[in-house]
């Protein structure tokens, strides 16, 4: 790049090809001079490829970035949602200063690799609060996907935490995921915690509330998780993972949110 410069000061032109406040007497480019521009810098590009793997990735990471602010801002400007759903599952105490919410779907593959990464940072941290957000976003492709979901929630409100909580988790021990969670498979889970579906409540609203939280949030697929104090939240103490994630980035996020130095 320094040798593009070099050829463009020696031929006495700038690169915008307009004035700059130190001399806003020069001119444009002329024809000739912008042709020779493009000419040195193909040469220079196709003699130095990287740059351009270079510029690449610095653009990702930029957007990245972008990415990663908007969607910190709407955690922030929709706190309320995240945390006060009386709808949607939780476990842990209701006075936590610290909240894990998790957006999943039971037939992800990702999230049930997650699984035993967050059942081993909710038994390390009795005093964080985790909040469970069912988004079945595979249930027209896999319908059990969404009876999954919805039995989840009818569980959560008949039985409480402890149950929700037990049912979640052995519908993971399955091992099913991707289409291959089964009917069978549900109802045993549900049984187990002596769910009774005669009694089962409508969950269809909380579950539109959920869906229409995770497309404010930017929330394209699961997993997807929010790691924030559950009061005081600003930019810097919330952490968003839009993807999958390791026990250890899930402890250090939580460490953030409860304001401990690294």
């Amino acid at each position: 790049m320094n040798n593009i410069l070099a050829v463009m000061m020696a031929t006495g032109v700038m690169l915008s090809g307009q004035a700059t406040a130190a001399d806003k007497s020069a001119a444009t480019f002329t024809s000739a001079q912008e042709a020779r521009i493009g000419e040195v810098a193909r040469d220079y590009l196709l003699a130095h490829p990287e740059i351009l793997v270079e510029v690449s990735q610095k653009l990702q990471a930029q957007q990245e970035e972008e990415q990663q602010q908007a969607m910190t801002a709407a955690v922030i400007k929709n706190q309320a949602a995240l945390l006060m759903d009386k709808g949607t599952p939780s476990y842990g105490p209701a006075d936590a200063k610290v909240t894990v919410v998790e957006f999943f779907d039971y037939q992800c593959i990702y999230c049930a690799h997650l699984a035993p990464a967050l059942e081993k940072v909710i038994k390390a941290n009795p005093n964080v609060r985790f909040v469970f957000k069912e988004f079945p976003i595979f249930g027209q492709r896999w319908p059990a996907s969404l009876k999954a979901a919805k039995t989840g929630l009818q569980i959560w409100k008949q039985k409480g935490a402890d149950a929700y909580l037990q049912y979640h988790n052995a519908i993971y021990a399955t091992g099913h995921n991707e289409g291959r969670l089964t009917d069978s498979d549900i109802s045993k889970a549900a049984s187990a915690v002596k769910f009774d579906a005669s009694k089962a409540a409508d969950v269809q609203d909380t579950l539109d509330a959920i869906n229409t939280l995770a497309q404010q949030l930017g929330f394209g697929g699961t997993p997807a998780l929010v790691v924030m104090p559950t009061t005081g939240a600003y930019a810097n103490n919330v952490t968003v993972i839009p993807g999958f994630t390791s026990s250890a980035a899930l402890q250090a996020a939580i460490n953030k949110a409860a304001g401990a130095k690294e």
